[in-house]
C-alpha cells in the first residue's frame, strides 16, 4: 500500500512541476547578484532530435490515452516503451517534457559558472577577454574547454545566451523525502520539503495526507482509515483521491491488514525472489535450471 501510495504522491509531483520552477526562478530574481547579472530573454527550444523525438512520443503516447480504452500495458507494448515512460508522458505536460529533453543535452559542464561569468561580464561590460574569464573559472574549478565558454561569451553579447535557472528537486526526490519519517531527514532535506509545499498547495496537501497515512500502517491504525479516505476524497489532488478510492474498492480487507497484526509480506517476498529467478534467466534457462534453482535457493 505504500508503495502505491508513493506511486499516488509522485504523481502529483510530476503534475505540479511548473510550480516549483515558477517558485525557484522567482526567488532566483529575488536574489539581488553582485555585480547584476544580465536579464536575457528566454529562447525558443531548438529543433534537435530529442526534441522532435519527445513531441512525437507525446502526441502518440496521448492519441492512445483519449482513445479512452488502452491500457499503460497496452500502449507500452504497441509503442515498444516502459510503462514507466508512458505513465511519465501522460502525467507531464508537454512543455515541462521539452524542457527537460532540452536540458538533457550535454552541455552542462559550465552551467555551475555561468551566474559568475554573467556577473564577470556585465560588471566589464562585456569588455573582459574571453581567455581571462576562461582562467578564472578554471581556478574556481572548471574542466571543460576553452571553446565552450568562448560560445557562452558571444552568445552573452548577442543576447542570445540562455538565462541561469534555479535547480528545482525531482518528484522521486520529493517523494522519498515525504515517505520518509521526518527524523531521517536532515536539515537541507527539510527545508527543500518546507519550500516545495510553500510553492504548491497541491503537493503540500499530498504531502500531509501521504504523512498521516504513513502513520495509520506503521502503527495499525485500521479504526482511522475511513476517515482518511473520507478527507483523501473531499479535498485531494486526483492522484490522491484516485489512491484512497482504491482502498475504498476493498476497504474491509484494508482495514483489516491495517488492524491485524498478520501479513502476507512473506509470500510476496518469495513471490518477488520466483520473478526474479524467472527474469535472470529468461531464453537461457530450461524448466528443470529454473526448478532447481528455486528450490535450492534460501
Amino acid at each position: 500500500m505504500l508503495q502505491n501510495l508513493a506511486a499516488a504522491v509522485e504523481k502529483t509531483c510530476h503534475q505540479h512541476r511548473l510550480c516549483l520552477r515558477k517558485r525557484a526562478d522567482e526567488e532566483l530574481g529575488e536574489k539581488p547578484p553582485e555585480p547584476k547579472l544580465i536579464e536575457l530573454p528566454p529562447p525558443a527550444l531548438p529543433s534537435t532530435q530529442m526534441i522532435e523525438r519527445t513531441r512525437h512520443r507525446y502526441t502518440d503516447i496521448h492519441r492512445l490515452v483519449d482513445a479512452g480504452w488502452w491500457t499503460i500495458s497496452a500502449i507500452a507494448r504497441c509503442l515498444h516503451l516502459d510503462r514507466k515512460t508512458v505513465r511519465r508522458f501522460r502525467d507531464t505536460d508537454l512543455d515541462e517534457l521539452l524542457a527537460s529533453a532540452h536540458h538533457r543535452r550535454p552541455r552542462n559542464v559550465l552551467e555551475p559558472f555561468k551566474p559568475y561569468l554573467n556577473a564577470r561580464f556585465t560588471d566589464t561590460s562585456g569588455q573582459t577577454s574571453g581567455s581571462r574569464l576562461f582562467l578564472e573559472i578554471q581556478e574556481r574549478g572548471y574542466r571543460g574547454s576553452r571553446v565552450v565558454v568562448r560560445r557562452h561569451l558571444a552568445a552573452l553579447r548577442d543576447g542570445t545566451a540562455e538565462p541561469t535557472r534555479a535547480d528545482i528537486p525531482s518528484p522521486r526526490k520529493i517523494t522519498s523525502w515525504i515517505m520518509r519519517p521526518r527524523e531521517t531527514l536532515t536539515e537541507s532535506q527539510e527545508e527543500q520539503l518546507h519550500q516545495v509545499r510553500l510553492a504548491c498547495p497541491d503537493i503540500t496537501r499530498a504531502c500531509d495526507l501521504a504523512r498521516t497515512f504513513a502513520d495509520l500502517v506503521r502503527h495499525q491504525r485500521g479504526h482511522l482509515l475511513l476517515d482518511w479516505i473520507r478527507q483523501a476524497e473531499q479535498d485531494s489532488p486526483k492522484p490522491m483521491s484516485g489512491f484512497a478510492g482504491f482502498l475504498r474498492r476493498d476497504l474491509d480487507a484494508v482495514t483489516v491488514g491495517l488492524t491485524r497484526p498478520w501479513s502476507s509480506g512473506v509470500v510476496e517476498g518469495h513471490v518477488n525472489r520466483v520473478k526474479t529467478l524467472k527474469r535472470a534467466m529468461y531464453g537461457r534457462a530450461s524448466f528443470a535450471l529454473l526448478r532447481t534453482r528455486i528450490l535450492t535457493r534460501p
